[in-house]
């Protein structure tokens, strides 16, 4: 069993399109990661926005030193977008411009052939470089297809293994996850004009931790739920185990829990104004719930900080920039106005 470090904050260094951040393990989320690496089934995050969701993936890759790989769903996405890509466009730009050469005399029937080869248009997705690695990076230097290869974290090979994440599932309908548990159930797929199939190298390479988020805008297939293990992401003022709790025990809680999560990202940070804001974001996200809209959450509160830091120079300051602007930032909808 691997020991997160929980309520320990760890500092994520920039990666890809990833800026520099903080995180914390609880104890929840650390035993959801470690069940789904031995049971080696996906791990379903659900959850508002700005719970964390993603990060707790790129969290969990940097600590295992594992290599990270991200797909964003969008959608038009289909399953077979996250084995490989095909560019199809560029094939035909490519053979309507050689075509364009031979009407004026050249012969170039074999270069025509060579230059327009299908494999030379099909590109690695991200389930082809975390169950293959070694065959994605061969495709991924023949292919004329524009793509972005993963970063390697330092010193990382491929049998150290890798974490996919899967962002936002629910953005794609039903076929999405459908067939992606089937991809990931076989631990292979197959791609057109490669002869063999993609396959996990289960002898050598541990199986990759695929962390999958969804923001519930759209109701995710039954079967894709019975397959994955499910952690469910939220803030104290929405746990469970709060519910029956008076208005001013969740208050408290939430506030403890942002507080010290905003330390983390601004120590120098005054603990007025952490506390200020704490309560501007307990205030929002009840009248938030009240017009039934998502309330703001620890994105909110980070980006509240962030804000208060670069623009007041002084306690008093910042005290006072709180109250101008808020509602930028807490009240995003209009009937919180």
């Amino acid at each position: 069993m691997i020991q997160f470090p929980t309520e320990i904050p760890i500092s994520l260094e920039p990666q890809g399109s990833w800026p520099k951040s903080v995180h914390r393990f609880d104890t929840r989320s650390s035993n959801a990661l470690n069940a789904a690496l031995a049971a080696q089934r996906p791990l379903l995050v659900r959850g508002n926005p700005g719970t964390g969701k993603s990060q707790l993936a790129r969290a969990a890759a940097q600590y295992l030193n594992r290599l990270f790989v991200t797909e964003v769903v969008h959608a038009r996405a289909e399953s077979q977008d996250l084995q490989y890509h095909f560019d199809a466009v560029g094939r035909l730009g490519e053979a309507q411009a050689l075509g364009a050469a031979c009407r004026t005399g050249e012969e170039r029937g074999e270069e025509i052939r060579e230059c327009l080869e299908p494999k030379r248009f099909l590109a690695p997705g991200a389930l082809w470089w975390v169950f293959n690695w070694e065959t994605a990076w061969k495709q991924s230097a023949f292919t004329r297809f524009k793509h972005r290869r993963p970063e390697k974290p330092a010193g990382w090979e491929p049998a150290k293994g890798s974490v996919l994440l899967i962002d936002e599932i629910d953005k794609a309908d039903a076929d999405l996850p459908n067939g992606l548990l089937e991809t990931l159930g076989n631990g292979g797929f197959t791609v057109p004009y490669i002869d063999n199939p993609v396959c996990m190298q289960q002898k050598v390479i541990p199986p990759p931790l695929v962390v999958i988020t969804t923001n519930e805008e759209r109701e995710l297939p039954d079967a894709f739920l019975r397959r994955c293990l499910v952690l469910h992401l939220y803030l104290p003022d929405e746990d469970p185990a709060y519910r029956e709790k008076p208005e001013e025990v969740k208050q408290e809680a939430l506030a403890e829990y942002v507080q010290k999560r905003g330390r983390d990202h601004f120590p120098n940070l005054e603990k007025e104004v952490l506390a200020e804001a704490a309560s501007q974001l307990w205030q929002d996200r009840n009248a938030a719930r009240r017009q039934g809209i998502t309330p703001p959450g620890m994105a909110e509160y980070i980006d509240l900080l962030r804000a208060v830091q670069e623009l007041g120079s002084n306690l008093d300051e910042r005290l006072k920039l709180l109250g101008e602007i808020k509602e930028f930032i807490l009240k995003k909808h209009l009937d919180l106005l």
